[in-house]
Order: structure tokens, then sequence, then C-alpha cells
């Protein structure tokens, strides 16, 4: 058995932000990471005025493809609005990869190719069966529960399902979508999709299992939306080949945690609709927070924060919320019509989180 005064399990934005908040301040840690290699996960790509704020005051300069226009497609229409300031698209493998080398460069202990398999009384399990024995514990596993953790909320009867494709870069791609982050909406859910620092693009979808379960595969779905929305399917021809799909199943949009006596960062802290709030914001605040309250106040602050940021992001994930019920609904086709600048920034800024 090995201990260490703070383990972090999860290299993604949370954990590393967390990581280089406590290297900052000399607080020994020690963060687990299961890959050797930094992949391309499947959720983000988009980072706000806010988050690029956020990744700046890590000591990061992102970099990245210059949004400044959030366009909205329906079947029947399209509609265009300035975001409040300029964004950026950057792909998940290069935000985790910056973050963990800006998180070892500041002096953060990382061991990576470290599979957590439980928590345990007394410790944390890892795959080769050695045990890992914290004062705290930093819970940055993203959408992946851990077992031995409490489990986040129930994603109801027809729950969301997290798909992505990725699309070559090219120019026809790029004039398509030039300086947008695109929303595609359609019956049962809906798609972002955003150009990256390489011309490439991630389409990623959040769609009710039941729309799968009709059309069988994720390929015919694809085949389906595409006939459903003209302007997508224009996008889903620059896939290479036949499409791999990512997924990640039983989202719990909408769920926050409880106060636990560990600390839960990103979507073990929270879930946010994508289609209007931005979960790596989520990440990188909790991320921050979380570790000043452990130097403030040890392994027992940990209730009294999760209390405190619970509450922090219970605004933007109920707008945000609000936005994708409507935008699953009846007023879906009315939504693009309701795309008014002024509204767009309102909506932009109250799903933001500080």
């Amino acid at each position: 058995m090995r201990r260490t005064p703070a383990l972090i399990v999860g290299g993604g934005p949370a954990g590393a932000a967390a990581a280089i908040t406590l290297a900052r301040a000399g607080t020994p840690h020690l963060l687990v990471e299961r890959q050797r290699v930094i992949g391309d996960a499947l959720c983000g790509g988009f980072l706000s005025w806010r988050t690029v704020a956020q990744v700046r005051a890590l000591g990061v300069e992102p970099g990245g493809h210059r949004v400044t226009r959030l366009r909205m497609i329906t079947p029947r229409a399209v509609s265009e609005a300035a975001l409040p300031e300029p964004a950026i698209g950057l792909s998940r493998h290069r935000l985790d990869t910056i973050l963990l080398t800006q998180a070892e460069a500041v002096g953060a202990r990382i061991e990576r190719g470290v599979s957590v398999r439980a928590v345990e009384q007394g410790g944390v399990r890892l795959a080769g069966g050695d045990v890992l024995s914290p004062d705290a514990l930093f819970l940055a596993t993203g959408k992946h529960d851990l077992r031995g953790t409490p489990e986040r909320g129930d994603a109801g009867e027809d729950p969301a399902l997290g798909l992505r494709v990725r699309l070559a870069a090219a120019p026809g791609l790029s004039a398509l979508v030039d300086d947008a982050i695109e929303l595609h909406l359609f019956d049962r859910g809906y798609a972002g999709l955003v150009l990256q620092e390489d011309g490439s693009a991630n389409l990623c979808m959040a769609v009710r299992r039941s729309r799968l379960r009709a059309a069988g595969t994720a390929a015919a779905l694809l085949a389906e939306l595409g006939r459903e929305v003209p302007r997508l399917a224009e996008r889903l021809a620059f896939m290479a080949g036949e499409p791999h799909v990512d997924a990640v199943a039983n989202v719990p949009y909408g769920w926050r945690a409880a106060p636990a006596t560990l600390f839960r960062l990103g979507d073990q802290a929270g879930v946010i609709p994508s289609l209007a709030g931005e979960g790596m914001g989520i990440a990188l605040a909790s991320g921050v927070s979380a570790a000043q309250s452990y130097i403030a106040g040890g392994a027992a602050a940990a209730p009294d924060w999760q209390r405190a940021f619970t509450r922090r992001i219970g605004m933007p994930i109920a707008v945000a919320g609000g936005v994708r019920a409507l935008a699953e609904g009846w007023a879906r086709g009315a939504l693009p019509r309701l795309a008014h600048p002024a509204l767009v920034r309102l909506i932009a800024r109250a799903t933001r989180v500080a």
C-alpha cells in the first residue's frame, strides 16, 4: 500500500487543473491517468471566451480555431448570431496534452498508464492489485463512474447517448462551417459541429436511445439524420470511408453531485447539456476551486466545497437544460427564429460558469 496526501484520478481538464493548482501551492499530491498517450476524448472541442480565460490563468495559451458565430440549423431553417466574445475550437487531444504538460512543468506528480478499478475502504485499488491510500480523493473520471463511489443520477427511461464521428480536414468543410459553431436540431436529439486547430471537426451528437434503437445501427442513424437535415448531410459527406462512431451511454444531463467525503470534479460534479452549456468550463472551474478548498481546509473541506460548487453550477445547468428541452420538443422548429443576438448573448452568459 502506498500513501499520498491527495490523489487525483483522471488526467483530463478537471484533473489537470487540480494538479496545476496544487503544484503551484507546493501541496503534495499524485495524479494517475489510465492512458500512457493522450487520446482524443469524445466530449469537448469548444471553449467559450470564459473557458479560454480559465486556461490562460493556468499558464497555457490554447491556440485553436477562432469561433465568432452561432449557427442553428433545422430541416427548414438556418439562423446565425454573433457570440458575445470570440471562442475557439480545440481538440481534446491538444487541450488535455497542453494542460498535463503544464502540470508537469509546475511540479505536479503524474503517473500515466495507471488504471483505477475501485474505491474501497482504506484505499483506491489499481488494476494490478496495488492499493493507494490517500487522505483526499479528487474524482475526475469524466462521464465514467468508478466502482465504490456514489453513482450519478438516473438518466431516465429514454436516456441520452453521446455519439461522435470525425470529419476530415478539407477546404469544402472549412467553407461550410467557417468561424461558426453549428447546432443541428432534429427529432430527439441534436448535433454540435465546430472546426478544430487542424481544420478537422468532431461532430458530437446527443441522441435519445429510442432514436438509435429505431434506426438499428449508428451508421443507419447517421444516414437517417442526413435525409432529415440536408445541411447535416453536407457535413457528413466529409467522413472518411465507413464511419467510426465513438459512443458513451446513459448521459445524465442535469445531474449535480451531493456533498460527499471526496471532491467530485467535471462531469462527476455536474453534467450540463452541451446544446447551450459547456462542460469544459465546469471541469476547469471545479478542478481549480476544489484544489484551493483542499489547500485551505484539507480533506475535511470536501463536503462544504461540493455543496458550494453544486449551488454555483445550478443556474447554468438549469438554463442549458431548458434550452435542450425546447430543442427536443415542439419548439424545435421555432428556435432558429428566436436566435436574436441579444437572446443568444443572454443565454450564453447565463450558461457559463464564472
